[in-house]
Order: C-alpha cells, then sequence, then structure tokens
C-alpha cells in the first residue's frame, strides 16, 4: 500500500512537472532571457555573438557565429581538452574582433554551464600557453640568427598563461587542474595546428569573462574591449538561476524555465532555433492554450515548404502528452488543410559548401549539395536521396548512413565503397563534395577517412601510397581531424562514428580497399 502511494506521489510529481515544462512555458522564456542576451550584445556591438550548440543558438535571433564546447569537458574529475573540439574559428575569430560574446544556457540551480566554468577556460589557458611556447621559440631563434643569447624575453614575459577559474570554482580543483595543463599543451602542439597562425591573429592572450543575470554592471563604467590587456571571451549565460516563477498578465499566465533551450529533442516537438525567430512574435502572442497546435501547423508548413525545394524535410511525429487529468489531455494534431504559401516565415537550411582546402573535397549539406554547381561529383551520405540532374550518373554516389547512435556499423561498412569512389574521382582531378542531412557528422567522418586513407599527412593526394606504408594511430588521425576542422568550421563529429572511422584506418593498407573494386 505504501508503496503504491509512493508511485503514485511520484506520477503525480512528473505529470506536475510535465505541465510545468510545456512548450509555451520554454519557448517564452526562451524569449525573455533573450532580451537580456541582446542588452548584454548592446554593451560591446564590435564584438561578434557567438552560440554554444546547441542550447545557446536558441537565445537570440542572430549570431555571428557557433561554436562546440561540451560541458562533460568540464565535469569535476572529469576535465579534459579534447582536439575533436578546438574551435580554432572562435580564436581567430576573436583575434579578428578584439573578443566575443559566447551564449549558453543552464537549468536551475547554476548560474553557469561547466561549458563555461571550466571547459572554456581551459580552452584558453591551453590556447594562450601553446602560443607563450611558440613566441619563446621564435624568439630564441631570433637570438641564435643574431648572436645575442642575453637578449631579453620581453614578449614571453607579457603574455598572461595562467588558467583563470571563476571565484566559484575551488582552489583544490583549480590545482587539479592545473596539473593536466601542460599535458593538453603538449597535445595540442603535436595535433598539427597552426600555433604560428594563431599567434599572429592573437595580438593579446585570450582570457573568460563571466556574465549572468546576477551580474550588476554599471552602465556609465563599461569599459571598451580594447582597453583591457587581454582579448576577452565573454561568457553569457542567459537563464536566471532560478527556480520556476509564475508570470500573468491580462490574458493568460507561464511559468519561467531556466536553461529552456537544453535538450530541444524532449520538448521542441520539431521546431528549430530559425523557424522559432523567424516567427517569434506570433508564437509568444498565441498563448499556451494553442501554442502546440500553431508550432505543430508551422512545423509542418516548413517540412512541405522544404520538401518542394527538394531539401530533407523528414516527417515529425510528436508523442501525446500523459496526464493525469484527462482534461488536459491534447487534442490530435489537425494538419489537414494547411496552406504552405501564407502564414509563417520560413526557415533556410545552411547551404554552404566548405572546401578542404587544395585536396578537391567538399563537406556540406544535402541542402548545399542539392544546390551547388561548382563540383563534379556528389558522395550522399544522408538518409534521403537527393536531386543532382547536372550530374552524370557515375558521378553520384548515394550511401544511406545512420549514426552510431541508431547503428554502430553503418558507418563502417560505407566506408570503404565510399573511400573508393573518391579515390576514383580525385584521381581523374574532379572535385568532390561529400555531403549528409546537417554537414556537421556522418559527412565529416566520411571526410576524414578520405584524407587519411588517400592524402600525405600534409594534405596531398597520394592515391593511397602512404596510407599502406603507414600503420595509422590515433594521433594521425587527429591531426588529419585539425586540419578538416580548420576548414570546416561547423564540423561536430561524434565519438561513435570517429570510432568508426579509426577501425576502418587501423585495418591498414591497400588491401582493405582492393575488397570493393571500382
Amino acid at each position: 500500500m505504501e508503496e503504491e502511494a509512493r508511485l503514485s506521489i511520484y506520477r503525480a510529481a512528473r505529470t506536475i512537472k510535465r505541465r510545468e515544462n510545456t512548450l509555451y512555458n520554454a519557448l517564452r522564456s526562451i524569449y525573455d532571457d533573450s532580451i537580456f542576451v541582446g542588452e548584454i550584445a548592446q554593451l560591446w556591438p564590435e564584438l561578434p555573438l557567438v552560440a554554444n550548440l546547441r542550447c545557446g543558438l536558441w537565445y537570440s535571433p542572430k549570431f555571428h557565429s557557433t561554436c562546440y564546447f561540451k560541458s562533460t569537458d568540464g565535469h569535476t574529475g572529469n576535465w579534459s581538452f579534447n582536439t575533436s573540439r578546438l574551435n580554432l574559428h572562435v580564436a581567430h575569430l576573436a583575434g579578428q574582433k578584439g573578443g566575443c560574446i559566447v551564449v549558453d544556457s543552464t537549468r536551475k540551480g547554476k548560474r553557469f554551464p561547466d561549458s563555461m566554468s571550466k571547459t572554456i577556460p581551459i580552452w584558453t589557458c591551453v590556447f594562450n600557453r601553446a602560443i607563450a611556447n611558440h613566441r619563446r621559440r621564435m624568439q630564441d631563434n631570433i637570438k641564435l640568427i643574431n648572436e645575442e643569447p642575453n637578449m631579453p624575453d620581453e614578449r614571453s614575459h607579457e603574455w598572461d598563461s595562467s588558467l583563470h577559474l571563476p571565484l566559484w570554482v575551488s582552489k583544490t580543483e583549480k590545482a587539479s587542474i592545473e596539473t593536466r595543463l601542460e599535458e593538453w599543451t603538449k597535445d595540442l602542439e603535436v595535433s598539427g595546428v597552426d600555433i604560428a597562425s594563431l599567434s599572429s591573429s592573437l595580438k593579446k592572450p585570450l582570457r573568460p569573462l563571466w556574465i549572468s543575470q546576477k551580474t550588476v554592471i554599471w552602465l556609465n563604467e563599461v569599459p571598451d574591449h580594447d582597453s583591457w590587456d587581454f582579448t576577452p571571451i565573454i561568457l553569457v549565460s542567459a537563464s536566471s538561476s532560478t527556480g520556476l516563477i509564475q508570470h500573468r498578465s491580462s490574458e493568460f499566465s507561464w511559468n519561467y524555465i531556466p536553461g529552456a533551450g537544453d535538450d530541444e529533442e524532449s520538448w521542441a516537438r520539431g521546431l528549430s532555433p530559425e523557424l522559432f525567430w523567424n516567427n517569434v512574435y506570433d508564437v509568444i502572442n498565441s498563448g499556451p492554450d494553442v501554442c502546440n497546435q500553431k508550432v505543430a501547423n508551422m512545423v509542418e508548413k516548413d517540412r512541405v515548404y522544404r520538401a518542394q525545394r527538394g531539401q530533407n524535410a523528414p516527417q515529425i511525429t510528436v508523442k501525446p502528452q500523459k496526464s493525469i487529468d484527462s482534461s488536459c489531455v491534447e487534442s490530435a494534431l489537425s494538419l489537414d488543410g494547411l496552406d504552405v504559401k501564407n502564414g509563417i516565415q520560413f526557415s533556410e537550411a545552411d547551404s554552404t559548401v566548405y572546401w578542404l582546402g587544395t585536396t578537391n573535397i567538399a563537406v556540406g549539406s544535402a541542402l548545399a549539395a542539392a544546390n551547388t554547381t561548382s563540383v563534379d561529383c556528389i558522395l550522399n551520405c544522408g538518409l534521403n536521396s537527393i536531386s543532382v540532374d547536372h550530374l552524370k550518373p557515375k558521378a553520384y554516389l548515394h550511401l544511406p548512413t545512420l549514426t552510431s547512435k541508431f547503428d554502430r556499423f553503418s558507418l563502417r561498412n560505407n566506408l570503404a565503397p565510399a573511400v573508393n569512389f573518391a579515390k576514383l574521382n580525385l584521381s581523374n582531378g574532379n572535385r568532390l563534395l561529400v555531403c549528409c542531412h546537417d554537414g556537421e557528422d556522418i559527412s565529416v567522418c566520411v571526410c576524414l577517412a578520405v584524407l587519411t586513407a588517400l592524402f600525405h599527412e600534409g594534405g596531398t593526394f597520394d592515391d593511397g601510397k602512404s596510407f599502406s606504408e603507414t600503420h595509422i594511430t590515433k594521433l594521425d588521425m587527429r591531426r588529419r581531424l585539425v586540419f578538416l576542422c580548420e576548414f570546416a568550421t561547423k564540423a561536430r563529429p561524434s565519438r561513435g562514428n570517429l570510432k568508426q572511422v579509426f577501425s576502418f584506418v587501423s585495418e591498414g593498407g591497400d588491401s582493405l580497399l582492393s575488397r570493393y573494386p571500382e
């Protein structure tokens, strides 16, 4: 009996939480938090606004760029500096603009996510240390050339390479992180990153600053970013750290959700940040009672619009929410008779093609592949085929590939035919585009396999000669991934897919490819 009572209380608590975390509450909370983000951005209008994927992307209608710093790399006892997520473009962007503003959010109980408390501070420190080492080596070389061994080492002393963490991180934890810095710096230096380019781009060392809704800022004393003796990485945590707060208006009430943009799969019902911001006032003014239906209509219209343009547009399936009170059960979503031409501002998926240096290889989304005419052949790793009427039949290969979350061997099984298709075309001087649904994961991993199997480490095509003569290590593959990410700034390869690539290339030799004739 007691167990049944406890179970009933648990179910009731879950139901209450589900009611509080409604779609309207999430979107209205995001909208309110975005006002704060906009106010901070206006304090330093010259600095580019950067969204930390994926949560941060919800909190402003417009970002200059995106980045990918994971909170798990900053979890206590699990600190990491990951060379597959170097975010080099952020460092270069900060160097060019004099700094940048990074936006993210977190659930209640914290002012900042661990990505901001520790991951990014570790990143800035490791980059600063690598740059300081590079400048010191350059000065040593100058001393030898000028035969002045006692020349003072001025620039390296000025470059701040210390670890800057927020005050709420304990001294014990800071000391533990500092013991790993030398190891992480070496990892960066051997990864193949162009430290010289970073050094010339950054005139001052990187340093994080933290701003939340509890931060007190005197508007008449806001310093100019050029006045600091460092390059600021301003970390803006968009949400309030307080719990649920009920807001009332003359029309309806709603509950504030801290970090509402997090875990979008659980609440967004197919809505994307871009589609939300294109129709924000229509959604916000709709109120909680009709929000779900309005969003469902928008998502379906946008899907049909993209499908008519030949873009990837899978059907969105939404499970009805459970509720103890039958009166709260949602009505079935009626999508019949939609007028696709009217009513909403559609989203425009990224159609950028990222060329990987002079390799004749590009990576991009399915939309990019469908729209581009600047390539000679396309390798499509997405689940859906695309229209490529401008290409010859043999210049298009479709290898539907599932991500490792759904199939641990799908990518691995497709890599040999993918590499052989690339080999056949690249050896003839053709320009190859590798695409998948978003151009960020599977297509990036396929490009990584092609670069490893067919190119010398310096990025020169050698038809697999160096691959057949070398035993590929994780460091070798990591260096090629760094090379790839320098050009494909939106690359976000998953760990499971990278493991499949390494499984493929670690078998080594041209005997692996010979089993799959061209």
